[in-house]
C-alpha cells in the first residue's frame, strides 16, 4: 500500500508563517512612517520657534491717550484694550467658566485701571 502524503499541512504552515512575517513587517513599516512624520513635525516646530526668536515683533507705538479736546467724556471711555478684556471676560462668564462673583471682581479691576 502506498502512503499518500498530505499536501495541505505544509502549505497551511507556509501560509501561516508568511502571514505572520508580513504582519510583522507591515507593523514595523507603519511605526517607522509614524516616527518619520513625528520627527518632521518636531523639526518644523523647532524652525518656527527659531524664526520667532530671531525676528521678534516690531515695537508698536503707544496708543494715544484722550486729548484735552475730548474732555471728561474721552477720559471716562474705555481703551480698546480694556474693551477687548471686558468682551473676553463676558464670554468666559457666559460660557460658565467664571462665577458671578469672579466676573464682577474682574470687571471692577479692569474698569479701575488707568
Amino acid at each position: 500500500m502506498v502512503m499518500r502524503r498530505r499536501v495541505g499541512r505544509p502549505l497551511l504552515r507556509t501560509a501561516v508563517v508568511g502571514g505572520a512575517a508580513y504582519a510583522a513587517g507591515h507593523s514595523a513599516a507603519r511605526k517607522s512612517a509614524q516616527e518619520a512624520d513625528q520627527n518632521q513635525r518636531l523639526a518644523e516646530l523647532e524652525q518656527q520657534a527659531a524664526y520667532q526668536e530671531q525676528a521678534p515683533y516690531p515695537p508698536q507705538a503707544p496708543m494715544p491717550g484722550p486729548s484735552a479736546a475730548t474732555g471728561q467724556a474721552g477720559a471716562a471711555s474705555a481703551s480698546p484694550d480694556r474693551i477687548a478684556q471686558l468682551k473676553t471676560l463676558g464670554d468666559l462668564h457666559a460660557s460658565g467658566v467664571l462665577t458671578d462673583q469672579e466676573f464682577e471682581t474682574e470687571k471692577r479691576r479692569i474698569l479701575q485701571q488707568s
